[in-house]
């Protein structure tokens, strides 16, 4: 991997980490267009440019995160007082992110390995996800349920189990939750902001995960060189930054259906040019 196939690649997973189009989707586009069978080759800037947009999501996100943890704190919050921890909208507001993390985990630890299977199959995989992908988008512009004022926990939970089910190359993860989170009734304007706070620890969980199984010899690191990877990291920051602010306008303003249409376009054309 050379500076601009990296430089190309980091860009492709900070702007479609939160643009609802799938960047697992996108970089298997990216690595078939650079001759890369398989991400585990480059395990290593993978996971670079997988931290890197969390890193993007704490520096958008900052005073909501600090909120949290201010208020998840005892004796501090919004609602200190005896017998109102519980009653903390921090403290609500954690307790859903923690939820809608436990269908991801049970996937990541119990179904990880047949997980890596359907992201080998190809791209004709990535095409009938992204067409999943365009069908949720679309069908959540137009349903029309009533609205909430909080994210509920039965909410959250479902929104996590979109969010597992969003592994798959090609189903957007922020597309998944956020449509799904809209067709529960939730409001638009809390559900963006909740849908990249939520996948902080999964990210770098799996970082994690994937840093061991590199240290036993479980994995191929790879033979990227420092500038691709600094490059790679830098480039999915500054875009992850600029497309995390931008996103959550996005849904603000109700625009999710364009996205729907541009992944219903591509996913056709890799299911007729795989077939």
């Amino acid at each position: 991997m050379d500076w601009i196939q990296a430089l190309i690649l980091g860009l492709i997973q900070g702007l479609t980490e939160y643009l609802p189009v799938s960047s697992s989707g996108h970089l298997a586009i990216g690595q078939a267009f650079f001759g890369m069978s398989n991400g585990e080759d480059n395990l290593i800037f993978i996971v670079a440019v997988h931290v890197a947009t969390v890193l993007s999501t704490l520096v958008v996100l900052w005073r909501e995160i600090a909120w949290i943890f201010k208020g998840v704190l005892p004796g501090s919050g919004s609602a200190a007082g005896n017998g109102a921890y519980w009653q903390r909208s921090e403290v609500k507001y954690a307790l859903n992110i923690v939820v809608s993390m436990i269908p991801v985990g049970i996937v990541g630890v119990f179904f990880k390995d047949y997980v890596e299977e359907i992201f080998g199959s190809g791209l004709f995989v990535v095409g009938c996800c992204l067409l999943l992908t365009a069908t949720l988008l679309i069908f959540a512009y137009y349903a029309r349920p009533r609205q909430k004022e909080h994210i509920s926990l039965r909410d959250a939970f479902i929104i996590g189990l979109a969010q597992a089910a969003a592994v798959l190359p090609g189903l957007s993860r922020s597309g998944s939750t956020i449509a799904t989170g809209l067709l529960l009734g939730n409001k638009k304007e809390r559900l963006a902001q909740f849908s990249f706070l939520m996948v902080i620890p999964p990210i770098l969980g799996e970082a994690l995960l994937d840093v061991l199984k590199a240290v036993k010899g479980e994995a191929v690191i790879g033979s990227v060189g420092m500038l691709p990877l600094c490059v790679g990291f830098l480039a999915a920051f500054v875009s992850g930054c600029f497309a995390c602010k931008w996103m959550i306008d996005i849904v603000k303003r109700g625009k999710l259906v364009y996205f729907g249409v541009y992944c219903a376009v591509v996913g056709a054309i890799l299911i007729a040019t795989t077939l």
